[in-house]
Parts: C-alpha cells; sequence; structure tokens
C-alpha cells in the first residue's frame, strides 16, 4: 500500500521516517492486533499443563493471569529493544516481539501436572536460553549452512505437530475434562467450531486487517457466543488488580540440566527463524537483504529479551512472522510505528485485568483459535519444504528424523529406561528430530546414489516404493 496520505514511497520503506500521529497510532495498534493471540497463548498452554490454569476456584489461578500479563509487557520491552536499539543489541527495524510457540513441546514435559512450584525450573531454563541466545549472534551468520530449509522446514513442521493435540484438547474441554461425560460434547465443539468457521470466513473474504487479524475476531465471536451460553465468568475481572508492576523472580529461579540443554538447543533453531524474519522485512518493505548489523542486533534482542523475561516470570521472546507479512501489506516499514504497538503492549502488561478478562476466555473458545494456530504453523513448515528438491537423499533424512522425532513424541514409553533429562529432552520429539536432520545433513554424501537408497525402501511393497522409484528415474 503506497498512500500519499502516510508518506512517499521512499518514505514508507525507510525504517527511521515516522508517519504522522494520526496514522501511526492505529498502524502501531494494528501490530499489536496482528499477534496478540499468539502473544499470550503460550502462557494460558504452560499453565494448563502445569495444573493450574483453567478452573478459577483454584488458589493458583492468579498465577496464570501474572503470565499473561507478563507476557504482554515483556513482549512490549522486548519490542522496543529491536524498534529502539540498546547499544548492539535490536536491528532498528520493525520487528514485533512475542512469545514463542516453539519452545511449547519442551516446556510441557518439564512442568506437567507438577503445579506452579515446576515454573522457577522453566524460568532458569529460558533465563540461560535467552543468554545463549544473545550468545549466538556474535556467530549466527556462520550457523546458517548447517540449517538449510530441509532443517527448518522439519522443525516448524515438528513444532506443529506436537502442538496440534493441544488444540484438540481445548477444543474438547480441556485436560480436567477427559473421561468425563462433557468431553467432547456438542456445546464444546460449538464453541471451537465458531471460532474456526468465523476465522475461514475471514481469512478468504475479508481484507485488509479483518483478515490479518482473522483469528482475534474469531474469537471474539465464539466469546460472545459463550457468553450467550451462559459459558463466561467475570469473576476474576472484578478481583483483579487495576495496576501492577512486574515482580522479579516472581516464580523463582532453579536450573536443571534438561531445562537448560533445552531452552539452549531451541534458542538455535529460534535464531535461525529470527534471521529469516529479519530478511524477509527488509526485503518485503525495503526491497533490499538484511545486513550483517541488522541481523546481529535482532538475534541479540532476541536474546536479551527472553533472559529479562525469565526473571521476571515471562516465557521466551522472538521475533513474530505474522508481522512480517503485515509490513508487506501495508508497506509501511516505519520502526516508530512497531514502537507505538510496543508501548500500547507495555500498557496492557501493567493492568492485571486486561489479563483476567483474556482468561475469561472459555478453553473451548480458546481451542478453535488454537487448532487454526497450530494449523498454519505444520502449513508453514511445508512450505518451507517445498523449497527443498527432493531427491533420495533429502527423502531419506527427512524419513528417518521425523519417523523418530515424532515416534518417541508420540509414545515416550519407549525411552522410560532413559536417564529422566535425555528423557525430556528426547520425548519433546522436535529436538531428536532436528538434531538427526543436522547431523545427517551434513555427514551424508550430497550424491546419494539410487542403488544405496534400494536398501532403505527395499522392504516396501506395493505402489509406494517401486513406482516412487521409477518416477525418480525418469
Amino acid at each position: 500500500m503506497s498512500d500519499g496520505t502516510i508518506g512517499t514511497p521512499g518514505q514508507l520503506r525507510d525504517p527511521n521516517y515516522t508517519p504522522p500521529i494520526a496514522k501511526a497510532v492505529p498502524l502501531g495498534i494494528q501490530h499489536v492486533l496482528a499477534m496478540f493471540v499468539s502473544n499470550v497463548t503460550p502462557a494460558i498452554i504452560v499453565c494448563g499443563a502445569a495444573g493450574f490454569g483453567y478452573g478459577s476456584d483454584s488458589p493458583d489461578f492468579p498465577q496464570m493471569i501474572y503470565m499473561i500479563q507478563m507476557s504482554m509487557f515483556f513482549a512490549g520491552i522486548a519490542t522496543l529493544i529491536q524498534t529502539i536499539g540498546i547499544g548492539p543489541a535490536g536491528a532498528r527495524l520493525p520487528i514485533v516481539q512475542g512469545t514463542s510457540f516453539a519452545f511449547i513441546p519442551i516446556m510441557i514435559p518439564l512442568v506437567a501436572g507438577k503445579g506452579v512450584e515446576a515454573i522457577a525450573v522453566l524460568m532458569g531454563g529460558v533465563f540461560v536460553g535467552g543468554l545463549f541466545h544473545a550468545f549466538l549472534g556474535l556467530f549466527i551468520g556462520r550457523f546458517r549452512f548447517a540449517l538449510p530449509p530441509l532443517v527448518t522446514g522439519l522443525v516448524v513442521t515438528m513444532i506443529g505437530l506436537a502442538l496440534v493435540q493441544v488444540g484438540i484438547q481445548y477444543a474438547a474441554g480441556g485436560v480436567p475434562a477427559i473421561g468425563t461425560d462433557e468431553y467432547g460434547s456438542g456445546l464444546n465443539w460449538l464453541m471451537a467450531g465458531t471460532v474456526i468457521l468465523v476465522t475461514l470466513g475471514l481469512k478468504f473474504f475479508a481484507r485488509g486487517m479483518l483478515s490479518v487479524s482473522a483469528v482475534l475476531v474469531g474469537l471474539l465471536v465464539g466469546y460472545a457466543l459463550a457468553y450467550v451460553l451462559g459459558e463466561v465468568s467475570f469473576g476474576n475481572v472484578a478481583t483483579a488488580e487495576p495496576f501492577a508492576l512486574p515482580s522479579p523472580l516472581h516464580f523463582g529461579l532453579e536450573f536443571s540440566v534438561a531445562a537448560v540443554i533445552g531452552f539452549c538447543l531451541m534458542s538455535f533453531v529460534s535464531a535461525i527463524e529470527t534471521v529469516g524474519d529479519v530478511s524477509g522485512i527488509t526485503k518485503g518493505g525495503a526491497g533490499r537483504e538484511a545486513t550483517d548489523k541488522e541481523i546481529q542486533g535482532a538475534t541479540y534482542a532476541d536474546g536479551i529479551g527472553t533472559a529479562v523475561s525469565g526473571l521476571f516470570g515471562a516465557l521466551p521472546n522472538t521475533s513474530f512472522s505474522q508481522n512480517v507479512g503485515l509490513i508487506a501489506m501495508t508497506g509501511v516499514m516505519s520502526r516508530h510505528v512497531v514502537t507505538i504497538g510496543a508501548i500500547f503492549l507495555i500498557l496492557c502488561g501493567l493492568v492485571p485485568k486486561v489479563g483476567a478478562v483474556v482468561s475469561s476466555v472459555p478453553i473451548e473458545v480458546l481451542g478453535g483459535g488454537v487448532i487454526v494456530m497450530f494449523g498454519m504453523v505444520v502449513a508453514a513448515g511445508i512450505s518451507m519444504l517445498s523449497d527443498v528438491t527432493w531427491n533420495r537423499r533429502n527423502m531419506v533424512i527427512f524419513a528417518i528424523a521425523l519417523s523418530l522425532g515424532l515416534g518417541l513424541q508420540l509414545e515416550p514409553g519407549a525411552l522410560q529406561y532413559l536417564p529422566e533429562t535425555l528423557k525430556v529432552l528426547a520425548t519433546s520429539g522436535i529436538l531428536p528430530a532436528a538434531l538427526i536432520a543436522i547431523i545427517l545433513n551434513l555427514a551424508l554424501p550430497v550424491d546419494l546414489t539410487d542403488e544405496s537408497t534400494e536398501e532403505v525402501s527395499g522392504g516396501m511393497t506395493g505402489r509406494g516404493a517401486g513406482s516412487f522409484a521409477g518416477e525418480e528415474r525418469n
């Protein structure tokens, strides 16, 4: 969009340009709306997995409100580091930071059913992983060779596949309802299905901000339906404080080998994702490649934002890809527009009543939105895999990494004799899949012959392997 009322084409491509305030404020809030649901959802999922999520009668329920609050506050702080910069940290580009979905499959095994006490171990992992992420900024350019689309696409796909079960569970009524008559009821699926249908309708038939915020609008419609059906309670909104500051070491800080290793390894993947987002912003908004300084600054900001988040009870931060698409759509490259959005997020994070309103959304309604979001993560991974040359070598790498990674995730009992630390890391599915793909990609010869692959596919019968082998040779 090249709108003369916002600026000239040259100004719109300039990150340092500030549009008129009457235009800049709604553009900044638009960025927040595009990422809001994705930003607070990981906190809800992690708290629910730990056992103090949904169920306002629990004495620990306010802890989820606090984590939602911190998700907004530190997404705003991390975004300011990116747009304004602190020394070498920050790309000085319109990069929106938010809570990362990528770490959820690592976090859930660490806290599953362990209550609020388990969050201290999580925060230790977030803090160390953030420092490691910032350290990667020194070398990130040199690592890119080890993560071609085959590896990154597999990892993103695995993240989505690891999360889709959560979406279905939420839509059916949540983990506490499993085994009861309420689980999977028609009422639950009515609320979740409404969110999905509204989201799809807006995504395909609406334009502009309605299309960009389709998930958010779908959740609002589902929320309204749930209210009409008597499924919404505002008790927590009334009791929530009108204003509260972040609390240092709110959940404590403990360090475990599994958490530290898991977060550090996933930080490596997150850093590469940020490199892609920075490149997407400069190419889509300014028509140029990202500089090494911008990539390095963005990686520093990712890590510092994550480390600070861990000290105050928030989850890992990363750049948000949906906002990259928003910049390409609006054509406004101004980092100051995103700064306005960051300030809005910080203000929301200082008002616990906002977190309480978010927590009042029925889990079935959230499930409808989560199904769409996690499905889009899988789709994004498959889209990345479309850039792969599907020769026999890459097929073997993908097949083995996916089979072992997804298989261990689905059947964690197969690793019952492993030490607890290794078991947590392996059953995440993502880490073993990523490590296997990276190692095989670096170790296997590029010119893997048809004959050497026949041994792998030799056990397959019927049309499966034979016809595919024939097509490969043609």
